[in-house]
């Protein structure tokens, strides 16, 4: 056991040490050196910098430290203007277990951004191509979910983001998109982040609060697509597989995959994109698939939200 990669509950939860303690212990200062080697120091800097940031300052400096070594561990930048990694704070409630109160911790989070998945992926040397892009009125021409989706990119980007999509482009030459209306993000916020869900309850009743979704929703949801659309359908590496792991997370040990998920309820093994809705003539191109035997009745109802009226033709084949 070390204090860096394993830290039981209680201990994170009334550990009284600072970040700086932290940083300057010899022992932990080794550990990152055993990851980053030359980069430590610049690294631990930046650790310092962002835990100075006031909404860190309060948080439990045990969860801190181990969500920057996260981020050592897959090699990635936690500056917030990089947009890589985070390390983002929640206020937890916890039952004190000598006096049966209940108490608030703030812990921080390891979050990943959408440019780390997008590197995780490059440096697996399998991608030809990745990206992720937000998509504005009249750049979205069709939208089939079996043959792909056609965009206009020569359409200037103006106003709001009406949707997104990740695509990629494996060296044999496969290929994958997902794309997602901004409704449809919405929803899986709503589904996923209780700190979501919690902010736009107080906003809707007229209160102050916020999230990480509502100060920064395009780079969350470029986030959503590129960690949906690689869960689903792209080959994972292990620093991959570790951060659709870790992310989310309260890092209680690193070196075992120890992570507590107390903002979602997102399980990485069972990721799902939301079901798409589908008008009539695909959904014929889709019955006369089920005809051939192309296709399933279950894979029509896992993929796609139908209305009832489709649903009682699929039965009916």
């Amino acid at each position: 056991m070390n204090a860096v990669t394993q830290v039981e509950n209680q201990i994170a939860e009334h550990d009284p040490k600072s970040i700086k303690a932290y940083v300057s212990d010899a022992k932990i200062r080794q550990k990152f050196e055993e990851v980053l080697g030359k980069k430590t120091q610049g690294f631990l800097a930046s650790v310092m910098q962002v835990a100075s940031q006031s909404q860190l300052k309060n948080a439990v400096p045990a969860t801190v430290i181990n969500a920057a070594m996260m981020a050592a561990t897959l090699d990635l930048p936690i500056n917030n203007n990089l947009g890589f990694a985070y390390i983002v704070p929640y206020k937890r409630k916890y039952k004190d277990q000598q006096t049966g109160r209940w108490m608030e911790s703030n812990e921080a989070q390891f979050q990943m951004g959408y440019k780390g998945f997008i590197q995780l992926a490059q440096r697996s040397g399998q991608f030809s191509r990745i990206a992720a892009t937000p998509v504005y009125e009249g750049q979205l021409i069709s939208a089939n979910p079996l043959l792909g989706y056609e965009f206009d990119w020569s359409v200037p980007n103006q106003g709001e983001a009406i949707g997104y999509v990740a695509f990629f482009k494996l060296l044999n030459g496969f290929t994958a998109e997902l794309y997602m209306s901004k409704a449809d993000v919405i929803k899986h916020a709503g589904n996923y982040s209780q700190s979501y869900k919690y902010a736009q309850g107080q906003i809707n009743q007229g209160k102050k609060a916020s999230s990480v979704w509502h100060e920064q929703f395009d780079a969350m949801a470029l986030k959503t697509v590129t960690k949906l659309l690689l869960s689903k359908q792209a080959p994972l590496s292990i620093e991959m597989q570790t951060a659709q792991l870790a992310d989310q997370s309260i890092v209680r040990d690193v070196e075992t995959n120890d992570f507590d998920y107390i903002d979602h309820n997102e399980s990485v093994a069972n990721i799902e994109a939301p079901k798409l809705t589908i008008d009539d003539s695909e959904f014929n191109d889709l019955l006369d698939q089920l005809n051939a035997g192309a296709i399933d009745k279950s894979y029509i109802s896992d993929s796609y939200e139908l209305t009832d009226a489709q649903k009682i033709a699929v039965e009916a084949q």
